[in-house]
């Protein structure tokens, strides 16, 4: 069976406004349907209900498009949280927003000042380091300010690349358990998952990389059956859900969540 990955207990998450449909994206496939995208965020709550979180679901940010992707605008450790800088401009109020929702369950609360930016996109946090990978939206600059950062709390932080036309590292990548990673051939064949165990994700379902482990089950994006026999077969819980309209924006399953 596989390792555990980290317990989680709470997550936050944001109801998507209206204005979603003007979310930022890579490329224009046409506007995601809100009453469907609502639907689907519904049930994106209610499987984090099913993995043993209580969940808070915060209002809408109508001035915000893409403030749904909760997970870019913080980090969340047991220690503490860091409010981070996002690279979209557009985006950087999203993170006052989001502080009072963390002030009530973290001790301790830091932040990225600059001028370097960064997203929870581009982080992955496995038990044994940090891995930030450098994107359009994450500089270097940006990565070695959450490395002095949490590096007070005893953590160790690895800066990786995130492959040129890819939004963020984890849009390729997801942890599975402690010492397990899915991962697309392409980022796997950069190197930087040396020491884990990776499993790739087949040809032609690339996009379903962004998985989350949320205590005894996988939540994945539906429509990657290859995928999902792949993780079942492995030993993983599978629960996949539908998110073709986030998917327009280029979110996944991570982004639509804080987990701690």
């Amino acid at each position: 069976m596989p390792h555990p990955a980290i317990t989680f207990s709470r997550a936050i998450i944001r109801h998507p406004p209206p204005s979603a449909l003007r979310g930022l994206r890579a490329e224009d496939r046409g506007a995601p349907d809100h009453a469907r995208m609502c639907r689907d965020h519904t049930a994106y709550a209610e499987a984090l209900e099913r993995a043993g979180m209580r969940v808070s679901v915060l209002p809408p940010l109508e001035d915000f498009p893409d403030s749904v992707f909760v997970e870019d605008v913080a980090l969340c450790l047991p220690e503490g949280a860091v409010m981070l800088k996002p690279g979209a401009p557009s985006r950087t109020g999203e993170v006052a927003a989001m502080q009072p929702a963390l002030e009530s369950h973290f001790g301790e609360i830091r932040a990225i000042a600059g001028p370097g930016t960064i997203e929870g996109g581009d982080i992955l946090f496995t038990p044994r380091e940090i891995m930030v990978g450098l994107s359009a939206r994450t500089t270097r600059e940006g990565a070695k300010e959450l490395a002095r950062i949490v590096a007070d709390w005893g953590y160790g932080l690895r800066i990786c690349q995130t492959p040129e036309d890819v939004l963020h590292f984890k849009t390729a990548s997801g942890l599975l358990d402690e010492e397990t990673i899915l991962a697309t051939p392409r980022l796997a064949k950069t190197g930087c998952f040396a020491g884990y165990r990776v499993l790739h994700t087949p040809e032609g379902e690339e996009a379903a990389a962004n998985v989350i482990r949320v205590n005894d089950r996988v939540l994945m994006p539906a429509g990657f059956a290859r995928t999902a026999e792949m993780l079942s077969d492995a030993g993983y819980q599978v629960e996949p859900l539908r998110n073709d309209e986030f998917a327009l924006l280029d979110g996944g399953m991570s982004c639509l969540s804080l987990r701690f």
